[in-house]
């Protein structure tokens, strides 16, 4: 014991020597900013199914209207959405009344608590996080949307226009 075995003569490279240094040709990366963003994605609660413009969803604007929102993503506490940059944004902590709409003029209410919210200049939007309000009339079938939207995007394909016909004769 206490011995050290110097091992340099049978490495298969060798690195070269500059003024009697070591010179070490290899580069190093820091992947801390890589290994955070994977333990934030491993941390998250629930489950989290990424949309894209799936099904319509408005925010209402009390005595304006619907204003148009794009969902980002949905898990079984709440949601992400997009709002146009121009439009501005809500505030954390507001509640919100939204609708998600299965066709023209079909949809289900249901009330969001916004958790944060910020711009992402570079694709024009203002990202909210919200929860879903509990204890409202459309939790059931808020739950079962949510499962819907998970069952169904875990097997989307996307059309590649390669089946099409013309006509059928």
């Amino acid at each position: 014991m206490g011995k050290v075995l110097d091992i340099t003569s049978r490495l298969k490279v060798q690195n070269p020597l500059e003024n009697g240094k070591t010179v070490n040709s290899a580069e190093v990366h820091d992947i801390t900013h890589a290994r955070q963003e994977m333990l934030s994605r491993d941390r998250r609660e629930v489950k989290r199914t990424i949309l894209s413009e799936f099904v319509g969803a408005y925010v209402v604007l009390p005595e304006k209207g619907l204003l148009k929102a794009v969902l980002y993503d949905v898990s079984e506490n709440g949601l992400a959405f997009d709002l146009d940059l121009e439009e501005g944004g809500f505030n954390q902590g507001e509640e919100v009344a939204m609708r998600v709409y299965l066709n023209h003029t079909t949809y289900f209410p249901f009330t969001i608590h916004v958790s944060n919210c910020r711009a992402i200049e570079d694709e024009g939007v203002v990202r909210h996080g919200a929860n879903f309000v509990k204890g409202t009339m459309n939790d059931v079938a808020l739950h079962h949307f949510v499962k819907f939207i998970e069952n169904v995007s875990a097997s989307l394909k996307t059309d590649s226009g390669d089946v099409l016909v013309s006509h059928i004769s």
